[in-house]
């Protein structure tokens, strides 16, 4: 599945040999929870049934305490207990370890309700979000004569997998889609060399209002720091500029239901 949109391919290894992903199931008790805030304890059956980490870590943890099948995740009268799909939830955490966060598009496998919808297929979201960090690279050196054969019309699902770069699916839409959402007000661009630690303010001149600040990546409420990619303190946000912290920032003033003000930068990488 990822393999068809990455340039990475996928084998099992034995446990004494190196690797670069490794997948275990844990018990309530490991510490995860407690180190991280991004990542939940577990909680036993249902609830909490995985988490990963961030590049370039490599690990993917599951609850123990879940029933896990390979089959679609339905509820079990006879057990009383819902059984969840192994290899779906395993997807989804794979493409956390691979640098992709939540998306907002609720048919991706990326949506963070995935697990419930039943979606199992890379969108052109998570295709987007594997081009951008990894590249878009055509697999195959005839890729340009076929798609002068016209072969990006005819032999779509083909050539997605193995000349995206040809057909132009790294950056165009194959599809018809809705208009692009316009940038929100109040909105500055920052380009900043990769590696370097940004930090925005919200709210400093109307601090006497005693309103609180939230904030948002792509609409995305960010309730955590991610250690290494992004620090969450009150009032001001730090995150260090690389392709997956890139796209639109957004700090929201609230005092109860009133909105103070709202601000928003669009983080670009320098190249």
């Amino acid at each position: 599945m990822w393999s068809d949109v990455s340039p990475f391919t996928f084998r099992e290894v034995p446990v004494s040999a190196s690797s670069d992903l490794t997948i275990g199931f844990y018990p309530i008790d490991h510490t995860d929870c407690v180190e991280s805030q991004i990542h939940h304890c577990f909680d036993g059956i249902t609830g909490e049934l995985a988490h990963a980490f961030f590049p370039q870590t490599g690990e993917i943890h599951f609850d123990d305490h879940e029933y896990w099948i390979v089959g679609d995740t339905r509820f079990s009268w006879k057990k009383g207990v819902w059984l969840t799909d192994l290899v779906h939830v395993a997807a989804h955490e794979i493409g956390h370890a691979l640098g992709l966060m939540h998306s907002l598009d609720p048919n991706a496998l990326m949506h963070v309700n995935a697990t419930l919808t039943g979606k199992d297929t890379i969108s052109q979201d998570e295709m987007w979000g594997m081009y951008r960090l990894y590249g878009c690279k055509d697999r195959l050196f005839i890729c340009p004569s076929w798609s002068r054969k016209g072969y990006c019309r005819t032999r779509q699902r083909f050539m997605k997998k193995h000349c995206p770069y040809s057909c132009d699916f790294c950056l165009a839409f194959p599809f018809p889609t809705v208009i692009p959402t316009p940038p929100p007000p109040r909105m500055k661009t920052r380009l900043v060399p990769e590696g370097r630690n940004v930090t925005f303010r919200c709210g400093q001149k109307i601090i006497h209002k005693k309103g609180k600040v939230y904030w948002y990546k792509e609409k995305e409420l960010l309730e955590y720091s991610y250690p290494g990619y992004l620090f969450l303190n009150g009032d001001h946000m730090s995150i260090i500029a690389n392709a997956i912290n890139e796209g639109t920032y957004t700090c929201i003033v609230k005092k109860k239901s009133k909105v103070l003000t709202t601000y928003s930068w669009r983080v670009k990488l320098k190249h």
